[in-house]
């Protein structure tokens, strides 16, 4: 019985008329590489059976909504009590030096920048954050719940995990807002970034008179391992005409409306998609 005297069924949640439920109905949650190393922190770290019935109110929807902040993510849960639970999850965000460290070091990379502004997050991100020390991915979490179970996280904070892990596929920005930086202002400080100059080519001879290289002639003025493959240039992004237009005011479920399109003109232009 509820504090204003109305009873309720203890043995499952309330039913939810619109909430945020994952597309993954069964198997693993989460399709894109960041979002699969999110989850796979979360099973490595977190208790296995708690975890599954938090993706079971995942999937059946009674995530209400969630909010993501620099540092903090706030989600609502309907459980079996009328008054929906309260969710936070809290990992370090990162100030606005530690950025600049961030930004210097991309600046230094041509090609994980045009891989960002493309829309996408590189493999080699996650490495660069790490040479820095300050890593892209939390191995700790922050969570509460005003719930009045004793364990952690329980299936309330496992529900916003899980939602948030989908939520990561449909926007990979979401992981470095989390850290401090959205996707706007992450973008515009990297078109603000200088051009990085090749100061060193591999492929340049000094020119030099043949009499004074007869002996060494066919010795490679450099060596073979540093003759790498030069990597090929970026693509026009399928989804550049999202980019270009002013994005409506639209969300479907919490999600803008341009995050939900961009997964369907990528499809669109794969030539194996069916």
């Amino acid at each position: 019985m509820d504090p204003q005297g109305r009873w309720f069924d203890s043995t499952g949640p309330i039913q939810v008329d619109g909430g945020i439920a994952v597309r993954a109905k069964r198997g693993k949650i989460g399709e894109q590489w960041w979002s699969r190393r999110f989850v796979d922190i979360l099973e490595r770290t977190c208790d296995a059976g708690r975890l599954s019935r938090g993706r079971a109110y995942a999937r059946k929807g009674q995530v209400i909504g969630f909010e993501l902040t620099p540092g903090r993510v706030a989600g609502r849960v309907q459980g079996s009590r009328p008054q929906p639970y309260e969710v936070t999850i809290d990992i370090p965000a990162y100030d606005d030096a530690q950025w600049t460290r961030v930004l210097a070091a991309l600046g230094s990379q041509a090609l994980y920048r045009a891989a960002l502004l493309a829309g996408e997050i590189p493999h080699e991100l996650v490495d660069l954050f790490d040479e820095l020390e300050l890593p892209l991915f939390p191995s700790a979490l922050g969570m509460a719940c005003s719930c009045p179970d004793w364990g952690t996280p329980c299936k309330h904070v496992s529900a916003v995990l899980y939602v948030l892990a989908e939520a990561f596929d449909d926007d990979p920005f979401l992981v470095l807002a989390w850290r401090g930086r959205g996707r706007d202002e992450l973008l515009a400080a990297l078109r603000g970034l200088p051009e990085p100059v090749e100061t060193i080519d591999p492929l340049a001879v000094e020119e030099v008179e043949l009499q004074a290289r007869l002996t060494d002639f066919y010795t490679p003025a450099i060596s073979l391992s540093r003759l790498r493959e030069r990597p090929g240039r970026v693509t026009v992004p399928p989804e550049l005409l999202l980019r270009v237009l002013d994005a409506p005011q639209i969300r479907v479920r919490h999600i803008p409306l341009v995050d939900i399109l961009r997964p369907a003109y990528r499809d669109l232009a794969d030539p194996s998609s069916p």
